[in-house]
């Protein structure tokens, strides 16, 4: 959404092709709102051109400009316009295109040509922002060994999950037999097929598998003939916090690469926010206080990357202790509250645009 321009507020252009929006970007707008700022969209026709039609239109110079996740080919153009005209840029890649395309696609070697072609692009654009978001301390560490950005330049903004959607679910009783789920693109980094393989060890659970992509196969062909394992093709957005409400337990991630532990992914945040039990891989992305907690304590159980048995031993456990479920889901809620809500956005975004522009990011707080 785009609010009237106002002479009294500060105002940030958000710079991005298309128009499409992830709920990264709408809880960042949201946070935007939050803190009094006023949005203004610019969807330039061409991302490489885009300073160019900034110019022709005659965009009024704003405050500051926010180049929002996966626009790395916004990024450079937006750059050159904001540096003509002396406005701050904010870059949230959200992820590395470099480390997309060769470590998890592997669509080119690392000492390949391409490679390293892409990697020094990324590397001036990461280092000629102001300043660079990552959503986790550990993709914060990457940016600067990786990409070379002055750790001064990047600042931790968790993704968090949309409070409108994902809310509390209601209490109820444990399904007979206990309901374990997983929903996501079945990619590598979230390990689906560690899961299944979990799944085709633990027949005596009911297991609901949500989604498409390209370990879809691979996950179908390990429990072919186990009824109690179930497929579900991709569900509307707005349709997955009554699915998460319908579990018990819900699983997260459990890839074995660098950037599966480099990440909180949104199943994570969106199973916490709607108060369900988690387990997930254990990563030095989460805050080190909510990890040294139990799952009794935090709502999550935590386990080894890439390991079936780990992932099959925490549900057997969890199950057997049914009874427990709607405490620890409680749990898992008072850790999205405590750690990884929207209020941690706002205050992370206020302390950011303050130190770049000078406007004070107090929060404005919505009416209880």
């Amino acid at each position: 959404m785009t609010i009237a321009l106002s002479a009294s507020a500060p105002r940030v252009l958000w710079w991005s092709h298309g128009g499409r929006q992830y709920s990264r970007d709408r809880i960042i707008r949201d946070a935007f709102h939050g803190l009094n700022w006023v949005i203004q969209d610019f969807r330039p026709a061409v991302s490489l051109l885009g300073d160019v039609e900034a110019s022709l239109r005659r965009l009024p110079t704003p405050d500051l400009v926010w180049v929002p996740c996966f626009r790395q080919r916004d990024a450079e153009a937006a750059q050159r316009w904001a540096k003509k005209r002396s406005v701050p840029l904010i870059f949230d890649p959200l992820i590395s295109a470099y480390d997309k395309q060769v470590f998890e696609r592997q669509k080119f070697s690392s000492d390949s040509r391409a490679a390293q072609r892409l990697l020094t692009r990324e590397r001036r654009l990461f280092q000629n922002s102001t300043r660079l978001i990552a959503d986790t301390g550990c993709h914060a560490q990457y940016f600067q060994q990786t990409h070379h950005v002055d750790s001064q330049r990047v600042d931790v903004i968790p993704v968090s999950a949309e409070e409108q959607l994902f809310v509390p679910q209601p209490p109820k009783a444990v399904s007979e037999p206990v309901h374990v789920m997983f929903y996501g693109s079945f990619i590598g980094l979230q390990g689906p097929q560690f899961i299944a393989e979990a799944a085709r060890q633990v027949p005596e659970l009911r297991w609901t598998f949500i989604g498409s992509g390209p370990l879809l196969s691979e996950c179908q062909t390990i429990l072919k003939n186990c009824d109690h394992a179930t497929f579900v093709p991709r569900v509307p957005y707005d349709a997955l916090p009554d699915r998460i409400g319908r579990a018990d337990i819900l699983l997260g991630v459990f890839g074995n690469s660098d950037k599966a532990g480099r990440v909180i992914p949104n199943k994570v945040y969106q199973a916490l926010a709607c108060g369900r039990p988690v387990i997930t891989q254990s990563s030095s992305a989460y805050p080190s206080a909510m990890r040294r907690l139990s799952a009794v304590e935090s709502g999550v159980t935590w386990v080894a990357p890439g390991q079936p048995q780990q992932i099959a031993d925490a549900v057997r456990q969890l199950a057997a202790n049914a009874h427990a479920l709607p405490k620890i889901g409680r749990a898992a809620r008072g850790a999205y509250n405590r750690w990884l809500n929207n209020d941690m956005v706002r205050e992370c975004l206020a302390a950011v645009i303050e130190q770049v522009t000078g406007v004070s990011g107090a929060a404005r707080r919505p009416a209880a």
